[in-house]
Parts: C-alpha cells; structure tokens; sequence
C-alpha cells in the first residue's frame, strides 16, 4: 500500500489493484477535549472511536446500498479499524455538504442575529468549500457553478441527496430515541461515468446526534446503535 494522505481522523492509502483504503484513527475533531464534528482542528483522542466510526460507516453504508444510494464503500476491516473503497474524483480540493435539523454549530455562529439555539431548521442544505484557513466558507450554486466546480445539474443531485441520506439516518437514530441536528457528508464522481456517489465516512464523527438534551460523543453513538457489534471484533 502507498500512504497518500494523513487527515484528522484517517490515512488514506493507494491500493494496488487502484481502489483505495482508508484507515480511521482514534482521534476526532473538536477544540482541545470537547468533540466537534464542524471543527477544523484535531481534537480528543477517544480510544475505540477509530473502529466505531469504521463499523457505524459499514452499517449506514450497507443500508444506503440496500436503498438504491451509490456509495464508495466496498469492505470493511474491523481487525485493522480499516475500510476498501472505490477511487473517487472530488469536486475542487473538496467540497462538504451539511444538512441541517436545527440551528447549531456554525450556522448559529453565522445567523445567530436571527437564529436561537435549537431552533428547527427544514433540512436545510449548505455547500462549504474545505479550506482550514479560510473556516470552510460556505459557497452557493451559482459560485460553485462559475469556478468550474461542478455543474447544475450535479448541484441539484447532489442536494436531493443529501436530504435523502440524512433522512435516512435521522429515521435510524430516532430507533433509539435519539435526533439528528446535522449531519456533514461528501460526495465524489466514481468509475468511467462519473457517477456521484457518497464518499469519505457515515458516522457519529461527521453528524451533531443528541440524547436527552446531550450531544452523544462518536463512540457513545456507535455504541447505541450497533450494541454487541461493536465489542466483538471480527472481519467483515
């Protein structure tokens, strides 16, 4: 395998056949030890996050896949915290799509002149450029359309998307009496006709999922969902 990249939570290796592995770590993104999925820095280090955010991306993927929805995703290795997928085209350096159940994170930081904490939100869609220095801006259509970043069209698929994922995901969690305030996703173009497909991970380090008015920490949540699969290690 060759080493590509080393991300916040990931390393990202090329594998020979051209598909691509990505190996979760055990440390998540937040301000020194408070978990925050919108930050940009490194935040705690959580042992057990790695295979919780491995094994909570291979259940929401596998159910993607059952619904109709193109992932990357193709295996996972619990023994190695590690994930197989398909090489993907980004749009730009990258680009994060949010969607947004209530007013939380930035988007309060931003409107908070008109926002109140908690405030319900109807799964509003946002579009942030990945940019550390520049705090992921947020980008519309027609920018990301004039820079060449994607097309319209793409834009409009991409949106429905993500509001049919993040529904799907809010519908699982609300299982266990929990809710989605938000949930970050990226998507990329696959195979010789590009394709979007959803792409990087699906799990509580990329969405805001509270509990009985507490954010649940990524390995909290895994934990929750997934039960006794995610104490017995094994190859999947």
């Amino acid at each position: 395998m060759q080493l590509v990249y080393s991300g916040k939570t990931k390393e990202v290796y090329r594998l020979p056949d051209g598909n691509y592995r990505l190996r979760f770590k055990d440390d998540v993104t937040g301000t020194g030890s408070v978990f925050d999925p919108g930050a940009n820095t490194v935040g705690p280090h959580i042992d057990g996050s790695g295979r919780a955010g491995l094994l909570l991306s291979k259940y929401f993927f596998e159910r993607l896949a059952a619904g109709g929805i193109l992932t990357h995703y193709l295996a996972a290795d619990t023994a190695e915290n590690a994930m197989t997928v398909l090489p993907a085209a980004v749009f730009g350096r990258g680009l994060e799509v949010i969607c947004r159940y209530r007013a939380y994170g930035s988007f309060l930081r931003r409107y908070g002149m008109y926002a109140r904490e908690g405030q319900p939100l109807e799964a509003f869609v946002e579009f942030t450029l990945k940019d550390d220095t520049r705090q992921d801006p947020p980008i519309d259509k027609e920018a990301l359309v004039m820079l060449g970043l994607m097309t319209a069209s793409e834009f409009d698929e991409i949106k429905l998307l993500t509001r049919r994922i993040a529904a799907m995901v809010k519908a699982e969690l609300a299982g266990w009496e929990v809710e989605l305030y938000d949930i970050k996703l990226e998507f990329g173009r696959v195979g010789e006709t590009a394709q979007i497909a959803l792409i990087d991970e699906i799990s509580g380090g990329n969405m805001r999922a509270f509990k009985d008015g507490e954010v649940l920490t990524p390995l909290t949540l895994a934990a929750l969902v997934l039960g006794d699969n995610l104490v017995s290690p094994r190859d999947v």
